[in-house]
């Protein structure tokens, strides 16, 4: 009887608790990905270099606790790193770069070879939260560049602040033509397809699930921001994020 309840019990607890532990996982996940609009806008256009070496606060932080063997400390820990690589690839991007848009997915994409790397190791939670965010913002510039908003970027983050508004709002306005409208949706229903494909693999057991659900945490996040970038430049463009 003992022996059939152990065979019996991993197969109708393991979906419970692994669901549960991934709750936190996508939780934080999600708010590294709101903290850049919060924090890191408004204090890279303030101080670019201070913003660029506080990359060195949050490694400094997470190395440590991705070496602890608490596993909710080392799945912080390795979140925090890769998150420090988003970090700094925006703060160098946002300080010196934001004029010019062609440059933004290069930047963000510096440490592309280390993350691909490290999927298989010990900060593949890291790994899976910077891929992911490379991913959102690769889909996010993709829409820009096919709705036609990116050839209003340079301007708007150049321009005065008043000028900014209405540049920022004639660009906003324009996506409300039908064929904007229609890759907008389409773009934003792929995010949504991949983030449920992700969430269902993150549902099977594997040594990867907790990063799976990483990753789809992060694309809905990115979505939800994206959107409310939108809402905000329709309604309020000095609250978009990009003046």
């Amino acid at each position: 009887m003992d022996r059939r309840r152990l065979d019996v019990l991993p197969v109708l607890d393991t979906p419970f608790l692994r669901s549960v532990s991934q709750t936190p996982l996508r939780l934080w996940s999600g708010a590294l990905v709101v903290l850049p609009v919060f924090l890191q806008a408004p204090w890279v256009r303030i101080h670019p270099f201070s913003a660029s070496l506080f990359t060195i606060v949050l490694m400094a932080v997470a190395i440590p606790l991705g070496w602890q063997q608490q596993p909710v400390r080392k799945d912080m820990g390795a979140l925090l790193l890769g998150f420090s690589g988003s970090w700094l690839a925006g703060s160098l991007f946002w300080g010196w770069l934001r004029a010019h848009p062609s440059w933004h997915l290069p930047i963000e994409a510096l440490a592309l070879p280390l993350a691909i790397t490290g999927l298989g190791g010990r900060w593949r939670l890291g790994c899976t939260f910077y891929l992911s965010s490379l991913i959102g913002t690769a889909l996010t510039d993709l829409a820009m560049a096919l709705t036609g908003v990116m050839r209003f970027w340079p301007a708007v983050v150049q321009a005065p602040l008043a000028e900014a508004n209405t540049l920022l709002n004639t660009a906003a306005a324009s996506l409300r033509h039908p064929s904007a409208l229609l890759v907008m949706l389409g773009l934003a229903a792929l995010i949504l397809g991949m983030a449920n494909q992700m969430h269902m693999r993150s549902r099977r057991p594997s040594l990867h699930s907790d990063c799976w659900a990483v990753a789809a945490s992060v694309l809905v996040t990115t979505l939800m921001v994206d959107g409310l970038f939108l809402l905000m430049a329709l309604l309020q463009p000095a609250l978009s994020g990009l003046i």
